[in-house]
């Protein structure tokens, strides 16, 4: 079989970059044996404007956010599924001096596309938000399962997928670009989250990796909106709840844990006083986060067939779609991506 490109990896980053290549006209094939605790597979596929302990607009938003729900809706048209929820994001003030900073922020031209309403009193009777709120628009999230199994029958549909696992040992670099598993193809881009770090070519990255856990849980409330403060409460379509998420970037290995869940639930109940009807699904994943926290876009400095497309952490949903045309500009017209996200920025730990 002869491609333009060999992605390894079939989560949301390898979804996101063949969908942008296949759109493109390009020959694409994957390899992907998918584990059940892929980030991918667990995140709860949030996108939002306004993150952080301090309710800052995301980096790079401007650019970012033009790019997200045309780019998943078409993936949705394609798929004949429903698997972006755009909701709006409630977060509650903490104190009446943030309150009194958003209503500033409201005026200013560059919040305008994401505020919908501020709030200066309680808003929501399930809410604790006694010094009201700020609701953001241009938010919601992805529905990464639905979306990751569907794409894959869609690419094994047009024999574009392998499933199995990938051994690095087998790929052969030749002048003309990569052979592997009798695929041949002008490049190779490693898709694969935090396996990309055991890699030859590129264990030089420096990766962080983080665990985070998530709940979905059932709760005596009715919401359509995303409820975000110390912990985010996404409504489900099923009327259940999806709640996280942890953060714990040293014992990263150990699985689902008792001081994940009371963690989740403690802060839950600081911003929801309702009780928990039932716990339905306890779920871990590894983020592949990075040192700086951008992604890693680039062509390796030795190989020039071996590229990488990696380390969106946990603003995967955000990042990837418009990220994936600067890759797309990449291996297609040699442009290299911008110095924040390129890898070159750390040629110097080789």
């Amino acid at each position: 079989m002869e491609v333009d490109f060999l992605l390894i990896g079939q989560g949301l980053a390898g979804t996101v970059l063949s969908h942008r290549l296949i759109s493109n006209g390009y020959r694409v094939h994957l390899v992907d044996l998918p584990q059940a605790t892929g980030s991918s597979r667990v995140a709860a596929g949030l996108y939002n404007p306004v993150t952080g302990r301090k309710m800052v607009k995301t980096w790079e938003a401007d650019t970012l956010f033009p790019e997200i729900e045309p780019f998943y809706k078409s993936l949705e048209k394609l798929l004949g599924i429903s698997c972006l929820y755009s909701l709006p994001i409630y977060r509650p003030f903490v104190t009446i001096e943030e309150q009194n900073e958003w209503m500033g922020n409201s005026s200013r031209p560059e919040f305008l596309t994401y505020i919908a309403s501020i709030a200066t009193k309680a808003k929501l009777d399930y809410v604790h938000d006694p010094h009201g709120g700020v609701e953001l628009r241009k938010s919601g999230y992805l529905d990464l399962v639905a979306l990751l199994d569907r794409y894959a029958d869609w690419l094994r549909g047009g024999h574009r997928l392998t499933n199995s696992h990938y051994d690095e040992k087998l790929l052969q670099l030749t002048a003309s670009g990569v052979i592997y598993g009798g695929i041949e193809a002008s490049a190779v881009i490693y898709t694969n989250g935090i396996a990309a770090k055991e890699s030859m070519y590129f264990s030089w990255l420096p990766f962080s990796p983080v665990k985070g856990e998530i709940l979905t849980l059932k709760m005596p409330i009715q919401s359509n909106k995303i409820i975000n403060r110390g912990v985010f409460l996404i409504p489900l379509p099923d009327g259940s709840y999806k709640v996280g998420s942890t953060y714990d970037n040293v014992d990263i290995f150990s699985g689902n844990t008792e001081k994940g869940r009371a963690e989740i639930l403690e802060k839950l109940g600081n911003l929801i006083p309702r009780p928990v009807e039932a716990i339905i699904g306890q779920q871990w994943g590894i983020r592949p986060a990075t040192k700086d926290r951008k992604p890693f876009l680039g062509r390796h400095p030795v190989h020039r067939q071996v590229f990488v497309f990696n380390g969106f952490g946990a603003k995967g949903v955000s990042l990837a779609p418009y990220f994936s045309i600067e890759m797309l500009n990449l291996v297609t017209l040699g442009k290299e991506p911008q110095k924040a996200v390129n890898i070159n920025r750390f040629f110097k730990y080789i």
